[in-house]
Parts: C-alpha cells; structure tokens; sequence
C-alpha cells in the first residue's frame, strides 16, 4: 500500500486526536476496563526531562552524557505510572523501549519487568536518512498493529516517531503521556482509542 494511502488511513484512525485536549484527566472507565482486558499497544512518550540539554552525538546511544536525560521529575513519573497501571490491574506483557538514555531509563523505572531495546523505536529526525525514518514508520505502524501475546504492548519513545507513524494528528502528545491503540484487521491495521496524560495517573 502507497506510504500517501497508509498515512491518509492513519489519519482518519486519529481523527479524535485533535478534539481531544491533553487534559489532565484520568482514564475513562471504559478506556480502562479496555486495558484491564489487555491485547492494547500502549504508546508512552518518555516522561520529563531536562530542557537544557540535547543528543549531541546520537551515534553513540550507550553515551548518556551526550544526550537529553530525564529529569527528577520524569524519575519520578515513571515510578508513578508503573504504580499507577500496577494498582489498576492493567497488565504489560511486554516492554519495548526505545534505546536513548531517556527511553531505557524511564522504562526500567516502571518496575514492570524486562526491558527490551529496539532500534526501530529510536528518535531519529536529521540524524538518521530519510529512508532509515521512513523504515522506522513502517515499523513502528506494524507494532501498533500486532496484537500482544499476553497482556499490553508498551513502548517507550519519542514524539517524531508517533508524529512520523501515525501524522500530524499526533503532534500533541506530551511527556509522559499515553496513546492507546487497539490492532485490528482493517487498515491501517490499529485504531487509536484513547490518552491518558501523565497527571491523569495521580
């Protein structure tokens, strides 16, 4: 299928995005119970960091010195989420992360269980060539679109890769804020169905 189509469809998936205000609500009792079931991809932007620093050599991802590191605050959002989804019975079968220090470290603090790391779920932007971007999309779209073995999918990543996957719809996801996708058969193979902002957890 053309990328134009995947994207046009992905597009239509999202279409609530934009209505949607990144509030500081708690999950909806149905959204809830719908990760409670599990079979969802919960899609976590990483959690706060500090605003005055940057990826200066992204080549080097095992270098955390030269990249923008989470702050206290994300330290603590993502001990609070991985309490948070823990209290409410919502079950991670799986844990996918992208390989920056940010990522890696806002996974593990989650207290959830075993981390992997994936390349095809790493910030790329200018450091990476388009072709390189666009692959890490299309992979991106394919986990969205695969129904976990057990539990719920989470990955932790970075805005671009969701804004490059899904469109602009996407571009109003927080730090630390949650997309929530169910796989289905139809195309583009996921439907978004609900955010849950990080203040939403408390």
């Amino acid at each position: 299928m053309p990328i134009v189509r995947i994207l046009a469809l992905a597009g239509l998936a999202l279409g609530l995005l934009a209505a949607l205000p990144a509030a500081a609500q708690a999950p909806s009792a149905e959204l809830l119970a719908a990760m409670r079931t599990g079979g969802l991809v919960l899609y976590w932007r990483h959690p706060a960091t500090h605003a005055d620093q940057a990826d200066t050599n992204p080549a080097d991802l095992a270098n955390c010195a030269t990249q923008r590191n989470l702050n206290d605050t994300g330290r603590e959002q993502s001990r609070l989420l991985g309490a948070a989804l823990r209290e409410r019975a919502v079950p991670v079968g799986q844990i996918i992360a992208s390989p920056f220090c940010r990522a890696r470290e806002a996974a593990q603090l989650l207290g959830l269980g075993p981390v992997t790391t994936s390349i095809d779920i790493a910030e790329g932007g200018l450091v990476v060539t388009p072709i390189e971007n666009n692959r890490r999309a299309a992979a991106l779209r394919r986990l969205l679109g695969t129904a976990p073995a057990a539990g719920n999918l989470l990955l932790v990543s970075h805005r671009p890769n969701i804004l490059d996957a899904v469109g602009v719809d996407a571009f109003t996801i927080a730090e630390g804020e949650i997309f929530v996708f169910r796989p289905r058969a139809e195309a583009p193979g996921f439907a978004f169905i609900g955010r849950v902002p990080m203040a939403g957890w408390r």
